[in-house]
């Protein structure tokens, strides 16, 4: 780890087969779908990170929520974002886009296939929806 890492969270919520997502409104993923999530603030642990995050860019609050898994994914100019995914099962609230977030929806891992979206995002939904990886 260094000085250019960045430590960031998303939530992956999946609840009657569709997954929560939001569409980046801002660079460098503008235009992508992808689980609500962002920077880790300073003095911030992840859980609180996440939950900050649903509610800038959704309007919703999560009830449980546990680690699902860690990735690395290489950015521009040497930068590396630490993320760690969460994933949830119900959210209250009501729903709206906010923050960097331009687009709030509900999609099925079929409908996730044909939209611009990360490839991390794409990646975990799939694990999910096979049943693959348990929580950490």
């Amino acid at each position: 780890m260094d000085a250019r890492d960045i430590h960031a969270v998303s939530l992956a919520v999946l609840v009657n087969g569709r997954f929560l997502l939001v569409r980046r409104g801002h660079p460098p993923a503008k235009g992508l779908f992808a689980f609500p999530g962002g920077r880790v603030e300073t003095g911030e642990d992840a859980e609180t990170a996440i939950r900050r995050e649903l509610r800038e860019e959704t309007g919703l609050s999560a009830g449980a929520v546990s680690l699902f898994r860690e990735i690395t994914i290489e950015g521009e100019s040497g930068r590396r974002y630490l993320l760690k995914v969460f994933r949830a099962e119900e959210v209250e609230g009501a729903m709206r886009e906010g923050d960097d977030a331009d687009h709030v929806g509900w999609y099925t891992l079929s409908e996730m296939r044909s939209l611009p979206i990360t490839a991390s995002t794409l990646a975990v939904a799939e694990d999910i929806a096979a049943g693959g990886e348990r929580p950490l």
